[in-house]
């Protein structure tokens, strides 16, 4: 079995315990969705640059492991939409007045209130332009760190009696967790795509991967995805 990204942070005992395990996976359904999960400006920057450098200017970044994680996410993005299926793209909502789920604690410092850093606030929730959304394609609005929380995104998924989630995004150990687990609350099978998710953490990225793997969801490669997406284009068009 090929290795799989959290595999080096895990003990003897661990890899001992997973072995025993009966592996059952999630599976792939019939009607399957793409969510795209907070892919905005604050956690890419305007360019790409190592994580201990882009911070500086933009607190929330991911880093180079954003950038890296655009072309695989664009690969699916386009796969989807070519299979014709429903894609629906998260990001935070602005300034309304109510209150944040970080409410008390900043979780990443702003204490630059020069007139730069307030315009690069302004658009921290701007969707980037290579996984921008086109028409058709609804943009949900979150105010937590779940995409399903306090949002129609489980009406609209029903709506289109989708019974499959395929998420990419960010952060692996934030808000991929948390949609993940609120979709398979909400009876969804939940797959992610190990190579269109990524963190500020190695390892919280890893080992949330693991976690999800285990218990909540499918991390599968890319190519995997790619190629169910394939079949359930071609299912389409013989329909059709």
């Amino acid at each position: 079995m090929a290795e799989r990204v959290w595999d080096k942070y895990l003990t003897e005992q661990d890899k001992a315990h997973v072995a025993m395990g009966e592996n059952r996976q999630v599976g792939f359904g019939e009607r399957p969705a793409l969510l795209l999960i907070d892919m905005y400006r604050w956690v890419f920057g305007d360019k790409p640059q190592p994580i201990l450098e882009a911070t500086k200017e933009w607190p929330s970044s991911c880093g180079l492991a954003a950038w890296d994680a655009i072309t695989p996410i664009q690969t699916v993005l386009k796969a989807a939409r070519g299979a014709g299926i429903p894609v629906i793209h998260a990001t935070g909502r602005e300034s309304d007045g109510l209150a944040k789920w970080s409410v008390g604690r900043e979780i990443y410092g702003n204490e630059d209130r020069s007139p730069e850093a307030l315009e690069r606030r302004d658009r921290r929730y701007d969707i980037i332009d290579e996984v921008a959304p086109i028409d058709g394609e609804p943009v949900i609005r979150k105010d937590s760190p779940s995409a399903f929380w306090g949002t129609p995104l489980a009406g609209h998924l029903i709506a289109h009696k989708v019974d499959t989630v395929i998420a990419v995004g960010e952060t692996t150990s934030g808000c991929v967790r948390a949609s993940v687990l609120d979709g398979c609350t909400s009876r969804f099978r939940m797959i992610v795509v190990e190579e269109g998710v990524f963190d500020r953490h190695e390892a919280a990225h890893a080992i949330n991967l693991f976690d999800m793997h285990q218990k909540y969801a499918d991390v599968l490669p890319l190519a995997d995805v790619l190629e169910y997406l394939g079949e359930i284009g071609a299912k389409k068009s013989a329909d059709a």
